[in-house]
Parts: C-alpha cells; structure tokens; sequence
C-alpha cells in the first residue's frame, strides 16, 4: 500500500466518531457470534508464517527497526518469531511455550522468561500483536453501538477480560467494519481505565488455507500508538504470508537456538 494511501487512511480512522449511536441494540447471540467470527476470521487450523518488518520511533525519529519471520501452530497454541535482521539482532527470538513468553539472546546464549506485556525487540508491539485471535476464549463482550469512524460504518464493541485470562490488556475496545467484518481499530485500556495503546490496521489480506478449507485474514500493517508516552509508536508491516505446514520441530528452544549457529 502507499504511503499516500495509508496516511488518507490513518485520517480517517483517527476522526472523531459521530456523535449518537443508531437505535438499533446488537443482541447477546449475535454479539458472541461476532466476537467467534472476528477470531475465526484470523485464525488457521493449521500453520501459519510470515515475515515482518517492524519499525519503532520516537518523538518522531526511528530508534529501532528489524525484519524477522513469525511462526505460529494455531491448533497446538503455539508461537515463535526469530529476528533475521539487522545482523546485530539476528538469531534473537521469542518462543512461547506452554503459555510462558521466553526469550533468547545468541550472544549470551541464555533464555529469559518475559510477559505478555513485554514489547517485542524494545518496541510497542506485543506477543499478542502477531498471534492467532483468542477474544471469545479470553473475553468477555458488550455491544456499544453502530457508528461512524471516518468514512466507515463500524460496530463498536468493548470486552473486559475473564477471570481466569492471562493477557496483557484486561480491557479492550474494537471498532468493526460493518460490511467486512475486519477490525478497523482497537484501544487497549488498564483496569482502572486508562488508555495505554492505540491500534489502526489500514488493510487486510485474504489468503485460503487447505488446512482450514476456508480463508484466513490476514493484516498488511499494524500501526501502534503509544498512549502513555506520547510521541512514541510502532509500525508492523506483514508480507509473504504462508499457511503450509511447517517443520514438526521447529517449536522447540533447540530449534531457535540452532539458527544463529
């Protein structure tokens, strides 16, 4: 996508919704509906691999760039991503094993366990920015209303995190395309409400999956803004998507560990 393009889009997204919401109510079946399709929508029953450009920047300068390969096994919950480049962080990778987020760092030779809440190689992108779509699993859902956001009809939904969830954001707002029924935006708040990150997914890919036998949904880029301190944000961009099956062992800390041999 062009910059151009992008940027007409993030403008969009970023206007303020209309005020008043259409009398109509979004009843609890389909609402839970919404939220299953939403993550079926993203997810493959299969394996899952792409690679992602990631860029971070504040107060308008870029303080962190990296190209790396994500890797997912959505049927066994599994997940990796290993940094390819610059050289100085090639080999680096996550792994998540067993719901724990490990990292390792080849030049230490050393794995160390990270949260949910950890940025991804010092940036505002999240384990949860790459991974399969859990929200009717981890969440609970309230409809707020039909609205506008920019040029688009949107479904505004807030989800507040079950008890027994571990995830990074325990509150969360979702505006939905309408017609498409891919998030346009998403806000992830604390407990007590406060706003900490800001999400726009200016476009997405629509790739079929023979595991699946249906098409999976895929975003082209992630733009992230950081709420709590200003000025700072991430960009992911997502290309060469792949839903072929992967090697058998490649979820395994002697497998990541082996790449930056």
């Amino acid at each position: 996508m062009k910059k151009t393009h992008v940027k007409f889009l993030m403008v969009a997204l970023s206007l303020p919704l209309f005020a008043g919401h259409k009398a109509w109510a979004m009843s609890e079946p389909e609402l839970k509906k919404l939220v299953v399709e939403i993550d079926d929508r993203q997810r493959n029953s299969g394996d899952y691999k792409s690679t992602v450009f990631v860029e971070q920047t504040e107060k308008g300068k870029v303080t962190q760039a990296f190209e790396a390969t994500v890797f997912r096994r959505d049927g066994d919950e599994k997940w990796m991503i290993l940094f390819t480049k610059p050289k100085s962080e090639a080999g680096k990778g996550y792994l998540r094993l067993e719901k724990n987020l490990f990292l390792y760092e080849p030049a230490l030779g050393k794995w160390e366990r990270r949260t949910d809440r950890s940025g991804i190689g010092g940036t505002n992108s999240r384990r949860s920015d790459f991974d399969q779509s859990k929200l009717a699993v981890e969440y609970t859902a309230k409809f707020i209303g039909e609205e506008k956001l920019g040029k688009f009809d949107v479904l505004h939904i807030s989800l507040s995190a079950k008890p027994e969830a571990d995830v990074a954001s325990p509150l969360l707002h979702l505006w939905v395309d309408k017609d498409s029924r891919n998030i346009l935006k998403r806000q992830e708040r604390s407990l007590s409400d406060k706003l900490l990150r800001t999400l726009y997914y200016p476009g997405w890919d629509k790739k079929f999956s023979k595991s699946k036998g249906a098409d999976v949904y895929i975003p082209k880029q992630i733009r992230i803004i950081d709420e709590v301190e200003k000025g700072n944000g991430t960009t992911v961009v997502l290309r060469e998507s792949n839903l072929d099956p992967l090697p058998e062992n490649i979820f395994t800390k002697a497998w990541l560990e082996s790449q930056s041999r």
